[in-house]
């Protein structure tokens, strides 16, 4: 059987805000490696390996936690929650 992630609901049709940046680490001055993208609100952060994690933080205090990856050939969504790909 395979997993449905409970958040899947959250899920909306966004773009992103700033398809090549962190909008937060441009706002501070710090460093990105891979971006991801809110799938509710389409809020753009950094991921975890880069050293602010905003991505994650935008998570957890907005409430929206599945996020897609921006990487260019990339297409997987991840659920912050739930540790798990959607």
């Amino acid at each position: 059987m395979r997993y449905v992630d409970p958040h899947v609901p959250l899920i909306r049709p966004v773009r992103p805000r700033t398809p090549g940046s962190c909008e937060d680490c441009v706002a501070a001055g710090t460093p990105w490696l891979h971006l991801r993208m809110c799938r509710t609100c389409g809020r753009v952060g950094c991921c975890d390996s880069s050293p602010m994690r905003h991505a994650r933080a935008h998570a957890h205090t907005a409430g929206h936690p599945i996020v897609r990856s921006l990487e260019l050939g990339e297409n997987w969504s991840w659920c912050y929650v739930d540790e798990a790909y959607v």
